[in-house]
């Protein structure tokens, strides 16, 4: 089948994870993405862990369906080697530390006249202008100046995302991004750039608390599992373990005190006739939804929140999620190959009837350098 992005050819230089992701979207569409690495050690990424086979895991993630060229881009010709690849590209993807594009003649400003159909990418901490434009950026101090960390943890502690949300925001956006200039480009005829920041990009999924601290009003407080402004909506101890469950509505939460608890005039008790209430009152609704919870195994209380249609889920960790029965039964595993043999990987969000996703093979470093060079008609030492 045709794949959307056939046809289009990517070159990044790119490390870490907020490019690798874009990118790695791109390539599941179709695109040729030529990812340029440092010859020998490549992204540092690929030295984060060795967990997958002495392979990083953020690696094998990010990377999957590309080709490798390893350049060193302090030699001249090197340099000129990328260039001309370039010049045959539809896109250029680069997060460099600030200003190393630019200072390689990699601008979108050095590029555009000579090439006006190539898309320009830079992804950054803090973009391209602005008193933090030269600050170096990395995930968890992102989460921090976007203000996640202040809504995120106990009341005692706050604590990062445990993934790399600074990151995926930014290569998600990169990535629509792309897809739209793209389009743009099949309207207007011309070149579109892109300059993404890591800040700007997760401080738009921090709306809801900026508007809920709207005007001076007291931001949401950290609560751990559970919503900061709805209850009860989160972890919940049982005889054996753990549910979670979420009341959006005061129908649920009618059926939740019936059904649930056994208690149905619960639902018009003042302290919790409504969320603003029940939020308030939480302590005290708490105890008493864990004074029935302790009575009753987690299955039980699965089968009695289903019952009672109230939205409830197991808290799964990394095992349970490998072995979901609803990733199962989706048949969303396939498998890829990487440079240790093949590995197990998730096809991407949302099934699409017109085309399969591109599922191709993790790269060595500079696996595919001398077959690139070679489409260019050009001869390079030293680039592994």
């Amino acid at each position: 089948m045709t794949r959307p992005l056939d046809g289009i050819t990517v070159v990044s230089l790119e490390h870490a994870i907020a490019a690798p992701f874009c990118t790695r979207q791109l390539a599941d569409l179709g695109a040729r993405v030529i990812k340029v690495e440092r010859p020998g050690a490549g992204d540092f990424a690929r030295a984060y862990d060795g967990r997958v086979r002495g392979q990083a895991s953020h690696f094998v993630w990010t990377n999957r369906s590309k080709e490798s060229l390893a350049l060193d881009l302090k030699e001249p010709a090197a340099l000129a080697a990328l260039k001309a690849l370039i010049s045959k590209a539809d896109v250029l993807v680069q997060n460099l530390a600030p200003g190393a594009a630019a200072r390689m003649g990699l601008s979108f400003e050095a590029l555009h006249e000579a090439h006006p159909l190539l898309i320009v990418c830079d992804i950054s901490g803090y973009g391209e202008d602005g008193p933090y434009r030269d600050k170096k950026a990395y995930d968890l101090l992102i989460q921090a100046e976007a203000g996640m960390l202040s809504v995120t943890g106990t009341p005692d502690t706050p604590s990062k995302a445990g993934n790399s949300m600074a990151d995926i925001s930014a290569g998600m956006y990169a990535y629509s991004g792309i897809l739209a200039a793209l389009l743009q480009r099949a309207r207007t005829g011309k070149g579109s750039h892109i300059d993404v920041s890591m800040l700007e990009s997760l401080a738009e999924w921090m709306n809801y608390p900026l508007y809920y601290a709207f005007d001076g009003a007291p931001p949401p407080p950290r609560t751990g599992a559970s919503h900061a402004s709805i209850y009860p909506y989160g972890p919940f101890a049982t005889r054996d373990g753990a549910v979670l469950l979420g009341i959006q509505n005061e129908r649920e939460w009618a059926g939740f005190c019936d059904k649930v608890l056994g208690n149905a005039a619960l639902a018009g008790d003042p302290r919790f006739d409504s969320n603003a209430k029940r939020n308030e009152n939480r302590a005290a609704l708490q105890a008493l939804i864990l004074e029935v919870f302790a009575t009753l195994g987690t299955a039980q209380v699965e089968q009695r929140l289903d019952e009672a249609q109230i939205a409830n889920a197991r808290m799964n960790d990394m095992a349970g999620l490998w072995a979901h029965p609803q990733l199962k039964a989706r048949e969303r595993w396939c498998t890829v190959g990487s440079p240790a043999g093949d590995i197990p990987a998730l096809l991407p969000p949302g099934r699409n009837n017109s085309f399969d996703y591109r599922m191709d093979a993790v790269p060595a470093v500079g696996e595919h350098t001398q077959a690139i060079l070679q489409e260019l008609g050009i001869t390079l030492e030293n680039t592994r």
